[in-house]
């Protein structure tokens, strides 16, 4: 029973540890070359088909389809990506919208976390980042650090 405890922990901890660095690394838009062109990459892989290779989004975002589910909104300046918190982000990238958006909410966002790691959904954000203008990457990282404060995270 010990031994299964001690193995619990040490995942934990190393699960901790690498979450950790992942959102300091993505909290500053810190992100090597490298990083944002494997987020590119993965971005076109995944994400491009329903939020547009320029990260344009689908037209008349903001209006529900006749099946009242949202169209994918922009990731670029003109949407409001930059205006939620890293962990959020990474969060629906892996999970979907529903834990952020309630049960009610309906959305033709997939949850990615058997398809892409919590590695992988970092690059994607990083690549984001590197796009978005000087002032939304300010204004999110604010949000970021707020959010940090508020949960300790």
């Amino acid at each position: 029973m010990f031994s299964i405890g001690v193995l619990i922990f040490g995942v934990m901890a190393v699960y901790l540890t690498r979450y950790a660095s992942i959102h300091s690394d993505v909290l500053q838009g810190a992100g090597s070359a490298a990083a944002v062109a494997r987020g590119k990459m993965d971005y076109e892989q995944y994400c491009a088909s329903c939020h547009g290779k320029q990260l344009q989004g689908q037209p008349d975002w903001k209006s529900p389809l006749p099946n009242g589910r949202l169209p994918a909104p922009p990731h670029d300046a003109t949407g409001h990506t930059w205006h939620h918190a890293d962990d959020v982000l990474i969060g629906i990238i892996q999970n979907g919208l529903k834990p952020y958006a309630g049960d009610d909410y309906e959305s033709d966002m997939p949850a990615f976390s058997g398809v892409l790691s919590i590695d992988e959904s970092r690059d994607i954000l990083i690549y984001l980042k590197s796009i978005w203008p000087q002032r939304e990457r300010e204004f999110q990282n604010e949000v970021t650090q707020r959010q940090k404060g508020r949960f300790g995270s």
